[in-house]
């Protein structure tokens, strides 16, 4: 089933949950435990991603078709313009699509590690939307697209990014998942403005129960512009080094942060699970 269509037939919250390509045996046996553990909330679906410069694409997509086979979840596998040609990326769908992967997350992804600044590959795409239209002009899959809050760090400006992100669902967008963010206004502000815009797709919060403080700085240096709270980051420090203290500190924060967001009327929750289980059930069990 079509993602989109999920969110159109659920009254309920639809929860979902994201996993990365492990890059080792180990990886992957933890990968499935992980996975197979939180299917005990039973997910809407849940989505593979793809290195930022195209990296794990093959990978993504064994992964992708390996986890809605074996476990049986519809499973969105994520796909980028980096580093990737127009002909890689037709082989790549055509392949999902004839193994039954229904949807795909059309990114343009991060520059290749020690890039300073993201360029098409030649025979490539340049943005999102660019292949987003790909996809809809050759294949019958489900399109979802990110989005920004707080603006994708390279745009100069929030209106900007909307602009970009209008390209996107005309060209056949039907699902947008926003970066993680931890303060609910930001969200909200954003869908105002979108809808403003005339884009009437389902707008997705994604978010990240964080684990300690070491984990909430990494998210911050790999999310330029993330607003962090001041309470969060206090109540982390507090922690310090015991491991259960800030586990619990990050998990009600998210499990606040998710109700207040599904009290409201968000359409459900992405969580970004970093391959593992205990977070996420602990966030989930609370709400």
């Amino acid at each position: 089933m079509r993602i989109a269509e999920l969110y159109a037939a659920n009254r309920e919250p639809v929860f979902s949950l994201e996993f990365f390509t492990p890059k080792d045996e180990a990886g992957r046996r933890a990968l499935f435990r992980a996975i197979e553990r939180l299917l005990a909330i039973e997910p809407a679906f849940v989505s593979i991603t793809c290195g930022a410069a195209g990296t794990t694409r093959e990978r993504t997509a064994d992964l992708a078709i390996e986890v809605q086979r074996e476990l049986g979840v519809s499973t969105m596998a994520h796909l980028v313009c980096t580093g990737t040609t127009k002909e890689e990326l037709d082989e790549t769908l055509r392949h999902m699509e004839g193994h039954g992967i229904e949807n795909i997350l059309a990114l343009r992804g991060d520059p290749p590690r020690g890039a300073s600044a993201w360029t098409p590959v030649e025979g490539g795409f340049h943005h999102a939307n660019e292949l987003a239209a790909f996809i809809r002009g050759r294949f019958d899959l489900g399109i979802a697209g990110a989005c920004y809050p707080e603006k994708h760090h390279e745009a100069p400006s929030l209106e900007a990014d909307i602009d970009n992100l209008v390209r996107k669902v005309e060209a056949g967008v039907e699902v947008l998942i926003t970066q993680l963010f931890f303060e609910n206004d930001r969200y909200w502000s954003f869908v105002e403005a979108v809808r403003k815009r005339g884009v009437e797709v389902p707008i997705v919060p994604g978010i990240m129960p964080v684990l300690n403080l070491a984990n909430l700085q990494r998210i911050a240096s790999l999310s330029p512009g993330t607003t962090v709270p001041a309470a969060l980051e206090a109540g982390l420090r507090r922690a310090g080094d015991d491991g259960v203290a800030a586990f619990e500190t990050g998990v009600a924060f998210a499990a606040a942060q998710c109700r207040a967001l599904l009290d409201r009327g968000a359409p459900g929750i992405h969580f970004y699970t970093l391959n593992r289980s205990k977070a996420t059930l602990s966030t989930i069990a609370s709400l």
